[in-house]
């Protein structure tokens, strides 16, 4: 369930936007002031938030101010009483992503708040498609792999150990770890992972012999690093 951060001093007006949130299938969080706010986005996942400009321990502007500071991503929709032109630029030009007068409709509202949501949902979605580590890149729908902006052709279980690496750079992996992750067994062979690992190096390195991603971990194993190669 997506949740929503309502920063209004008004509880008539928490209360309905909950219940129209509730509605929609969203979770709303009330608060009645920007430090209550600040404190909630440093404790909770929250998906977009509802903010009011006028209230008492600090305005709107300020709260959207420290918000970015931290979060560049999460949507924010100022619900404010302030129509004039100059507090819709203001609030836009500090990183709002849209901006409604009180008196406002409920409908309009829930529908501008799906709009953000969606497109959050959308980025997201798009951020996970792909691995990116250092100079490595997969595409976690067609499976393609391209080193330093180059396509590579990985086979069988060279893919499956990249992609292992690659959604945990900088952990190492014991060689039985990453038998029992990528052929799913119970009994393990250091040797084979030793072979694909050699083959690994040789696709994505650019001297094998000395590989500064695919690292060994002497008497442990192996770890891949987000290394700039050029350095």
């Amino acid at each position: 369930m997506q949740q929503v951060l309502i920063v209004d001093d008004e509880e008539e007006i928490r209360n309905m936007l909950m219940k129209c949130l509730q509605r929609e299938g969203s979770l709303g969080i009330p608060c009645t002031n920007g430090k209550e706010a600040l404190d909630s986005i440093k404790k909770q996942d929250i998906d977009l938030v509802i903010l009011d400009i006028m209230m008492e321990d600090m305005d709107g502007f300020e709260v959207l101010r420290q918000i970015r500071e931290k979060d560049k991503e999460i949507p924010v929709i100022f619900l404010s009483a302030r129509q004039e032109e100059y507090d819709k630029v203001l609030g836009l030009g500090l990183g709002a992503d849209d901006y409604v007068t009180k008196p406002f409709s409920p409908g309009e509202l829930m529908a501008r708040v799906k709009v953000q949501l969606r497109r959050k949902n959308k980025e997201n979605t798009q951020s996970q498609e792909k691995l990116i580590v250092g100079p490595l890149e997969l595409n976690l729908i067609s499976y393609e792999v391209t080193v330093r902006g180059k396509r590579v052709e990985l086979v069988g279980k060279e893919l499956f150990i990249l992609k292992l690496f690659m959604e945990h750079p900088h952990q190492v992996f014991t060689k039985s770890q990453i038998y029992h992750q990528v052929w799913d067994v119970n009994y393990e062979d250091d040797n084979t992972v030793m072979v694909y690992i050699s083959h690994l190096r040789e696709k994505i390195e650019e001297d094998p012999r000395k590989p500064r991603l695919l690292q060994t971990i002497r008497g442990i194993g192996y770890r891949l690093e987000a290394t700039n190669e050029n350095a």
